[in-house]
């Protein structure tokens, strides 16, 4: 479910800076290439468009991340030490480790 999440994120992340790269930030864009047909209402369709699916897909980019971080939160929790790997030490037998040191010097 979470590589799923991860990969219908990645779309979004795309089609949003395809839908952004497309519109000229002076207000054309797409628009300009219709400018010669005349004002009969395409060229309006068409930023409207191109605004509604950048705020739809910021929206569901938004939603899809507050998703994913509810769904990957609690994952660090259940990750433990696999105590197989780690060094194994012997305590001496009188229990106490003395670090290398002689009590008589």
């Amino acid at each position: 479910m979470g590589y799923f999440l991860m990969v219908v994120i990645l779309v979004v992340c795309v089609l949003l800076g395809a839908v952004i790269l497309v519109q000229n930030p002076k207000g054309g864009g797409l628009a300009t290439g219709f400018q010669g047909a005349g004002q009969v209402g395409g060229v309006q369709r068409t930023v409207d468009f191109l605004e509604k699916a950048t705020w739809y897909l910021t929206g569901a980019l938004f939603v899809l991340c507050i998703v994913a971080g509810m769904f990957f939160g609690n994952a660090t929790q259940d990750v433990g030490i696999d105590e197989s790997i780690l060094p194994t030490t012997s305590v001496p037998a009188g229990g106490a480790v003395d670090g290398g040191a002689s009590a008589g010097e």
